[in-house]
Parts: structure tokens; C-alpha cells; sequence
């Protein structure tokens, strides 16, 4: 008979929009976890005890083994840091951290105390990227053209650290996509040029627009209002794919071939995963979508466009 192994303990970082709508939810649908604490300067968890600061929960709550941090990317590398360094096995909310440089301590960090370090992508784990994968994996891509509008005002509202510095602008939902696009190229591609819209009062894009090697663009914009859009074309010539509903849904030559019209697995899926790196000792970082990110900021050519209020 099979020994029943014990939830582990884990403690959220970062009570917001985010965490009550998946993170939370993820987590007590589990056997594998047992959320014993939080850790926000406002937020609250019905039954979770709660701290206002990592320290505190560190020295009341030794028992935890695994935190999450699901707080902004520029405060997130302090709160990594010390959970590291106390011997906890960390997992990042997408993007990882606010630069590439910070991600690559972590999981240096990381590997030197024998922890494992998670980069969750949660796009990646929507129902239809696999088998979209499985399709384009002997195939040429000719052309792909990425379409991700959506209304920040009903994702972030009231979240002026989104167009601070650190806060990436567009490309905290554009980072989904290209998280999906990175998962599934057969070939890899790189950034060749953007155009980035930066409202006259903000720090970062309110929308971009990309051109990659091999034909590939992506237009994003997070002024959308009405019906939200997350859609992936790729051409090849053995026939048409399209990702919709952020990757939930695949369709080939215009019909449906798998896929469901929900984004509510991938958060499962990411703490599934998670269990499974701690189980077996080890760590998960990639940093592809976050490449392209930071090699649009570079490249890009800046537009300032109208004035941005929430």
C-alpha cells in the first residue's frame, strides 16, 4: 500500500488581486500544500494567519517549507533573498523579478543551498499550449503574429507600480504571451525592433509593438475595452494554428482541435509543478520571455502618446 505523503507547508506573499482570484484558490484545491500563512501589508486570508512582514512569519512559522511570492517584481528579489538564505524553497510569480541580473543571483543562491527555485509562467500551463507544441514540433513556422489587448483598468486597477519603473507596463500581460511563444517555436527567434506607446505621465509602455527573426510580430496594448483578446496565429505550410483565450483554446485551419475555454487550470498546474521540483530537489528558471522583454526596452523606439489615468 502506498504511504500517503503529508501536505507541505507553504505561505503566500503578497495578498492581492492575483492571489485571492488563483493563487489561494490553487493552493487549497491541493493535497500537496497546506497554506499556513500569509505575508501583506493589507491583505488577509479568511483562516490563514497572517504577518505583515517576511521576518515575522519566518520566526513564528518555521514549519514552513515553501514560499510564493506573488507581490510586484520589484520588490520581490528582498523577499526571495531572505526566504532563500532562511531555507525555503521559493516560487515566483511571472515576471520573475523586476531584471535579469537579480533572477540570476536567486538562482545561483538557490543552487548553492541546495533549494529549489521556480519561475512560473502560469500562460504555459493553459490547455491548449501543449498540444499546440506537439503540432508546430516538426513543422517550419513562415509567420506568427501575436494579438494580447486587454483593459488594465480591469486587471490592475488602481495599480499605479505597473507604469513605475519595474513595473513593465504592457509587458506584464505581454510577458504571457511570449512565454507561450517561447514554449512552443520549434526554432527560437530573437527581437529585431519595436515601437513602444508611453503615456505622457508614465514610466512604462501602454502598449508595444515587435518584430522578431523569422517573420514573427506581436502587437500588444493594454488599453483594450470590451471583450479581451489573447490570440496566437502561426502559418506554416502544412497548414494554419491559432491559440485563443491565452492559450486555452487551439484551433488548426479554423477548427477546433483541443484546448478549453478557461483559464482557471493553470494556477493547479503551477503548483503542481512546484510540488514536483521540491520532491525532486530541483529548480526551474527560465528567463526567455524576460530576454525579449528587456531587448524590446533597448530596442525599442519610444512614442509618447496621451496621458494615462486610472
Amino acid at each position: 500500500m502506498a504511504r500517503k505523503v503529508a501536505a507541505r507547508k507553504i505561505a503566500l506573499v503578497g495578498i492581492g488581486k492575483i492571489a485571492v482570484d488563483q493563487h489561494v484558490p490553487a493552493i487549497n484545491a491541493s493535497s500537496d500544500w497546506d497554506l499556513v500563512a500569509t505575508v501583506s501589508r493589507k491583505g488577509q486570508v479568511s483562516g490563514v494567519e497572517g504577518f505583515t512582514t517576511l521576518e515575522a512569519m519566518l520566526d513564528a512559522r518555521p514549519e514552513v517549507e515553501v514560499i510564493s511570492l506573488a507581490l510586484p517584481p520589484v520588490p520581490r528579489f528582498a523577499y526571495a533573498w531572505a526566504a532563500l538564505q532562511a531555507g525555503k524553497h521559493v516560487m515566483l510569480e511571472k515576471p520573475p523579478g523586476a531584471t535579469l541580473a537579480e533572477v540570476h543571483a536567486l538562482q545561483a543562491l538557490a543552487r548553492e543551498k541546495g533549494l529549489s527555485l521556480y519561475t512560473t509562467w502560469h500562460s504555459r500551463m493553459a490547455h491548449a499550449v501543449a498540444p499546440a507544441k506537439a503540432w508546430l514540433a516538426d513543422k517550419t513556422v513562415t509567420r506568427a503574429h501575436i494579438t494580447w489587448r486587454e483593459d488594465v483598468r480591469k486587471w490592475h486597477p488602481g495599480q499605479d507600480w505597473v507604469f513605475e519603473p519595474g513595473g513593465m507596463g504592457v509587458f506584464d500581460p505581454g510577458s504571457n504571451a511570449l512565454s507561450i511563444l517561447t514554449e512552443i517555436l520549434p526554432a527560437p527567434v530573437h527581437l529585431t525592433g519595436a515601437e513602444l506607446d508611453f503615456p505622457a505621465n508614465r514610466q512604462t509602455p501602454s502598449a508595444a509593438r515587435l518584430n522578431f527573426t523569422g517573420s514573427v510580430t506581436a502587437d500588444f496594448d493594454w488599453r483594450q475595452e470590451g471583450p479581451q483578446t489573447w490570440d496566437i496565429e502561426i502559418e506554416t505550410p502544412q497548414g494554419r494554428l491559432a491559440l485563443r483565450t491565452g492559450g486555452n483554446v487551439l484551433e488548426i485551419d479554423g477548427r477546433p482541435a483541443a484546448g478549453e475555454n478557461s483559464i482557471m487550470g493553470e494556477y493547479p498546474a503551477l503548483y503542481a509543478r512546484m510540488a514536483d521540483l521540491v520532491r525532486a530537489g530541483e529548480s526551474e528558471v527560465d528567463l526567455a520571455p524576460m530576454v525579449h522583454v528587456a531587448d524590446a526596452m533597448t530596442l525599442g523606439r519610444r512614442v509618447t502618446v496621451e496621458a494615462f489615468e486610472f
